[in-house]
Parts: structure tokens; sequence; C-alpha cells
């Protein structure tokens, strides 16, 4: 079974910490859901967010709990992992030795190359479908050539919002699929 990673939005989980946590829930409540991050990057208070976010973790001890970004309130937390940026890169190896489980948006082939290198538990690779903002997608053949050659999770990321490309990327190797809209819509 393909792994479920669901990403959050404030457009589509709110912006404070009760309207995160409600919708939060509600999705972890009605999804088969491995990893969920709280990805926002316009919070002026990013930390009340996660301390609302990771209040769930002890009703979804299945679930794996990721912060965005920030790698010493995923400590002082106790978040399970961290999602990097790409260009963050270069933090790969310290996240990793930090005993968190680290995963990282990549775009090409190297730079999942390099983060499997430096001890990454994954990486999402995308976008693979047409997705708003995100440009031209890489597409399916993309993803079977990074699939065949990358030895850690492969996410597959971008416009997945059906059962029937989730089944794609399956197809294409990816060991799971990242979403923020499929686990919402």
């Amino acid at each position: 079974m393909m792994l479920r990673y669901a990403i959050t939005d404030p457009e589509y989980y709110g912006t404070t910490p009760q309207l995160l946590k409600n919708s939060c829930q509600r999705v972890l409540s009605s999804n088969h859901i491995d990893i969920i991050s709280l990805r926002d990057k316009r919070s002026d208070d990013y930390e009340a967010l996660a301390k609302a976010f990771l209040s769930l973790k002890p009703l979804f001890p299945k679930t794996l709990f990721f912060l965005h970004t920030h790698l010493k309130l995923a400590l002082e937390l106790e978040a399970d992992g961290l999602h990097l940026p790409s260009n963050m890169i270069d933090r790969v190896e310290d996240a990793s030795k930090s005993g968190k489980k680290v995963i990282v948006s990549t775009h090409s082939y190297e730079e999942a190359q390099i983060c499997e290198r430096e001890g990454a538990y994954g990486v999402t690779f995308g976008p693979i479908f047409k997705t708003p903002g995100k440009g031209t997608p890489k597409g399916l053949e993309k993803l079977k050539e990074i699939t065949g050659k990358i030895g850690i999770n492969i996410f597959a990321l971008g416009g997945i919002l059906t059962q029937d490309q989730i089944d794609a990327v399956e197809r294409a190797g990816a060991a799971g699929f990242a979403s923020i809209r499929y686990f919402v819509d």
C-alpha cells in the first residue's frame, strides 16, 4: 500500500491554532494518512500552530507528524520529522543526524540524489500533474526515471486529486504520494 502524505495549507486548514487543529483532526479522522506536515509559510506564530498541530499526535499514534523548515522547533516539540524545501537541501545532513526523519521537496534527480546521500528519509518529487502556480508538470515518465535510481522513499507530489492518479504514480514506482488538496477536497 502506498504511503499517504498530507501537507497542510492555510487556505484549506485555517490560519489560527484552533482552526488548524480542528481541520487536521477532521482530515486525520476521515482518511488513512501515514504522514502529515504542518506547512504554513505566512503565519506570524508558527510555534502556536505547531503546538496545536502536535497536540493531535496522541490521538493518531500511527501517523507521523512533521514540521516544515523549523528543526529547532521540531526537536523542542518532539515532532516525528521535518520537511525541508529544496532551497534547504544543505541542511538535510544536520536534520537527519538530529534523529528526525527528513523529507525534502525536490524537482530533479540530482536533488533527490543529494538528499539520499545526506541521509533523508524521503523526497517529494514534482509536480507530477498540473497544479496551480507550480509550472510545467514533470509527468509520470520523469517519476519512473527517478524511482528506479533512488533508494529512499519518493513521494509523488503535485496535482494528485484522484484515485486514478494515485494508481498511476504507484505504477511509476513511487513509495507514496503527497498532496494538499486530495485529503480536503
